[in-house]
């Protein structure tokens, strides 16, 4: 240690005693750890302003007293077992010390923290994860390193709000190519959620009332709140959210925003019909109302080419389309981006810049660099593969035990990184215990906006961050206590 912030007082005398004093509280306080490390005396002196004979008697008070121990050649340390004040004392102190400050938090989202999480359990059933073990790091690192090798030096500095330059338009030719989307303004953000949060802080104000799925996203029903808004659920049946329902809230309530996740419902998987996208536009249209498409998966879809976003055929510029590297590449990538009418843009951007001016560059760039070689395409091939055939051997393992006469059902997921299992019942009491052994999964009352529609009979599998003996296994655990409620067949 070469230097140490000490609070000299200078009412003690004589000034070695001033600095032993000053190191003791140091110590105390545990600014200073046991086998820690102190300054030698000519440090503290060059520091101090002092003698380096008085700062050596200031170290052998200390070392008398034990909160200090001397080696040779090695200088002076923090004792490995310091000293016990009285106990009179400490009752003392803590009676006359300040009351630690109570922070009053104006929040209107409460604050939910897992004891375990998901990542932590054996078998990790989290829908929506990808798996990162298979993500090519190394083929990455070239493209990181191309981007730390020949930065744009402008880029690093405090411009370009909106985004890496090079990253915006690869972005903006992958959606005009991929999910045909043009006539947009990009703007990357960290993560989806970042996008969210701006939104709902530029378009929201306590009272207004956002149209949600009654099953959805909790994170994205926070981030309204947050505002003040009132959320107000949209029925749902088995071939996703019911648009006549829908009609008849907008028709009777003012409506300022509907959020929705129609390529795949979160958390169900079911794909929104394009005749159903096309009623909810018009309306939308009608009513003045913001549409905020959540498509936070769209490159994995398995049975067909996915249908286009609603935000492809926006001539309106009403649709806000919100997209993420997270599940392509790993969440901690923390980049994700906006597409937005060119109007609303500005905005966006200027309230952004309050927050954190903009996203990592060079994440940003090595991601554009990556898209442009073509890497990025392959990836995303290699991935999609390997989802489907896992999504598949998922369904194998279902259908094997569904044979055996375990009660359950499934809608089968066109794409996407999850299935909506129908256990029948006892969906809760089936988390808890896949919990306790050391499986992860959620049942449905993790994502109803009202608890009172909670059926008790699905849960959400993720299928994409574990390989098929990792399933397997993960499986067996689950379907151990199905088969105590329904025995399996010989």
């Amino acid at each position: 240690m070469k230097t140490l912030s000490l609070v000299i007082d200078p009412k003690i005398k004589p000034i070695f005693l001033r600095i032993a004093s000053a190191i003791r509280q140091a110590i105390k306080s545990g600014q200073l750890k046991a086998n820690e490390s102190l300054p030698s005396a000519r440090k503290l002196a060059e520091q101090l302003s002092t003698n380096r004979h008085t700062n050596m008697a200031a170290y052998q008070e200390l070392i008398a007293q034990g909160w200090v121990e001397s080696f040779e050649r090695k200088g002076y340390r923090v004792a490995s077992c310091l000293p016990v004040e009285s106990s009179l004392n400490l009752s003392l102190a803590k009676k006359d010390a300040p009351q630690k400050f109570q922070w009053q938090i104006n929040a209107k989202v409460p604050v939910v923290v897992p004891t375990k999480l998901a990542h932590e359990y054996k078998y990790n059933f989290t829908g929506g994860i990808p798996d990162i073990s298979v993500f090519p790091f190394k083929e990455f690192k070239s493209y990181l390193a191309d981007s730390l090798s020949r930065p744009d030096l402008q880029d690093l500095s405090y411009g370009n709000i909106e985004g890496n330059n090079n990253f915006i338009q690869q972005v903006k030719v992958y959606l005009r190519r991929i999910r045909s989307i043009t006539n947009k303004e990009i703007i990357a953000v960290n993560g989806s959620q970042e996008a969210l949060y701006i939104i709902s802080q530029l378009l929201l104000k306590p009272g207004d009332k956002v149209l949600v799925e009654s099953l959805g996203y909790k994170p994205a029903w926070n981030a309204f709140k947050s505002t003040g808004a009132t959320l107000i659920g949209i029925k749902q049946h088995q071939k996703g959210i019911d648009v006549e329902h829908l009609i008849q809230l907008i028709k009777t309530q003012k409506i300022r925003l509907i959020y929705l996740t129609p390529l795949h419902q979160y958390p169900t998987t079911v794909t929104l019909p394009i005749n159903e996208r096309i009623a909810i536009y018009a309306l939308a249209a009608k009513h003045n109302i913001v549409i905020v498409e959540d498509d936070y998966d769209h490159e994995f879809h398995y049975d067909s080419q996915p249908l286009a976003p609603m935000a492809a055929d926006d001539p309106l510029g009403l649709v806000i389309y919100l997209s993420t590297f997270s599940k392509i590449m790993f969440p901690g990538c923390r980049i994700g981006f906006i597409a937005v009418d060119k109007s609303l843009a500005p905005s966006i951007i200027n309230y952004r810049s309050i927050m954190n001016h903009k996203p990592n560059v060079l994440m940003q760039d090595a991601i554009a660099r990556w898209m442009q070689d073509g890497a990025f395409e392959r990836h995303l091939r290699k991935m999609t593969k390997l989802y489907q055939q896992r999504r598949d051997y998922l369904l194998v393992l279902l259908n094997k035990y569904k044979d055996q006469g375990i009660a359950l059902d499934y809608y089968l997921p066109a794409g996407g990184m999850a299935l909506w299992l129908d256990v029948k019942n006892e969906a809760h009491k089936l988390e808890c215990y896949c919990k306790e052994h050391d499986v992860f999964v959620l049942a449905e009352s993790h994502f109803h906006l009202e608890l009172s529609n909670d059926q008790d009979r699905f849960i959400r599998l993720g299928f994409a961050s574990m390989d098929n003996e990792k399933v397997r296994d993960g499986l067996k655990i689950m379907f151990k206590y199905l088969s105590e409620k329904t025995p399996l067949n010989s």
